[in-house]
């Protein structure tokens, strides 16, 4: 399999935080024209803005967390050509939770269903670093 198809899941959630950062955009010129905020307090402080912008805001912040593991876990894995159909499916899956957990987090926020979201993808990834490991240590021997 051609290891460079890693980063087609990585890059495509590089995709989805820059849509997101455009949203925010939008969603932040939305609420300054409705007289929803004081621009002045919300310089610094993110409270200040309302709830549509704080929920884009806070789904850019995790885009930040477990997505890093994701990264440094697909190149660990192209480094070690051990990307096969079962990595490029699980980061697949991975990334798919990603785009699903930012649609319902920057949507209804219905907390049982982005928490499902967020296990799936948690678990997936917990499954990629076993097989960089398994990857790592086969590498030793």
């Amino acid at each position: 399999m051609n290891q460079n198809l890693i980063f087609l899941p990585v890059l495509a959630h590089v995709v989805l935080t820059i849509l997101l950062y455009i949203r925010l955009g939008i969603e932040k010129s939305k609420a300054i024209k409705a007289g929803n905020v004081d621009r002045k307090v919300a310089a610094l402080h993110d409270n200040a803005w309302p709830d549509n912008v704080l929920k884009v805001s806070n789904n850019i912040r995790n885009q930040f967390e477990t997505p890093i593991l994701f990264y440094v876990t697909s190149i660990l894995l192209y480094l070690m050509n051990a990307v096969g159909v079962i990595v490029f499916g699980l980061a697949i899956i991975y990334t798919m939770s990603r785009y699903i957990h930012a649609y319902i987090h920057t949507g209804s926020n219905y907390v049982p269903w982005r928490l499902k979201a967020f296990l799936v993808g948690l678990i997936t990834l917990l499954f990629l670093v076993a097989i960089a490991i398994s990857a790592c240590a086969a590498s030793l021997f």
